[in-house]
């Protein structure tokens, strides 16, 4: 009995300096895990403040892994354990690790170089490869997007990046191109005229740059007329839509006509060919 007792003892210290370092390790868990709610909810409040909301979801990723990183570390500083070996290691275990994820290290790497370069940003239409949609969220693996027919796309940041990617929106204006096809036998003057009317009558359309009518081909059954002129980004599609709607209308107003692909096919009869190759040997 006596040997027991001593043994409790002894181990008591131990027991006492094991219980301490679990409720100092919960503790250390308990005030991460409030850091860990009041960076997230810090670096959600960038936007308000001016953060371009681009760079806001990889922020928030990098804040939040740092602050569990960090309490990690605390917790294994408090049971003893030998951090910088610990981190010697992981450094190792992290390159061999890189090797077999390399693939993913791409995608990350590829998305630092979209933040840092932003070719495109929250909100705004990109289209890479045949992928075409709004940007949603750009993260430190994926670029997530809202296409135009409502799907919700999540595309590697290294394909993005390997693309070439066209920014519809990022420019104030874009150009709008109308072709008008009147018949051969009508004026392209007063085709002209329709689209000079039509331009005059739409104040979405902006004076400068100027907008341009041209003859741009000679088709097989009419005569294109081109027109280019400008409008801001927001209106392109609404003015694109009106101006067509208006079109065929004021085309016929002035008497002009809107051809179709027509062919002329002269069919001989085989009796009256024979006829003709008879006669004329």
């Amino acid at each position: 009995m006596q040997a027991l007792k001593e043994q409790l003892e002894a181990l008591w210290p131990v027991a006492m300096n094991i219980g301490l370092n679990i409720l100092w390790a919960l503790l250390a868990f308990f005030v991460t895990w409030v850091a860990v709610k009041l960076v997230r909810r810090s670096v959600l409040k960038l936007g308000d403040r001016g953060v371009d909301e681009t760079l806001i979801p990889v922020l928030e990723t990098l804040a939040v892994w740092g602050t569990w990183a960090i309490g990690a570390m605390v917790v294994l500083d408090i049971f003893g354990a030998n951090t910088t070996s610990l981190v010697a290691l992981l450094g190792a275990a992290g390159l061999a690790i890189g090797f077999a994820l390399k693939d993913t290290l791409a995608c990350i790497a590829a998305g630092f170089v979209l933040l840092g370069l932003r070719p495109f940003r929250v909100g705004e239409t990109i289209q890479f490869g045949s992928t075409l949609g709004t940007v949603r969220k750009v993260g430190l693996f994926i670029t997530e997007m809202d296409t135009v027919d409502g799907l919700r796309v999540s595309a590697p940041n290294d394909k993005v990046w390997g693309e070439t990617i066209t920014n519809f929106t990022r420019n104030s204006s874009r150009r709008i191109e109308i072709i008008a096809s009147i018949a051969y036998g009508d004026d392209i003057e007063t085709g002209m005229k329709v689209l000079r009317n039509l331009v005059a009558e739409e104040p979405r359309l902006l004076e400068d740059p100027e907008p341009q009518y041209a003859v741009c081909a000679l088709a097989d059954s009419s005569v294109n007329l081109h027109l280019r002129a400008w409008a801001k980004t927001d209106d392109y599609w609404d003015v694109h839509w009106d101006f067509m709607k208006k079109l065929k209308p004021a085309l016929e107003a002035e008497g002009l006509s809107i051809p179709f692909p027509q062919r002329e096919l002269h069919i001989i009869n085989s009796a009256e060919a024979s006829h003709k190759e008879t006669k004329s040997q």
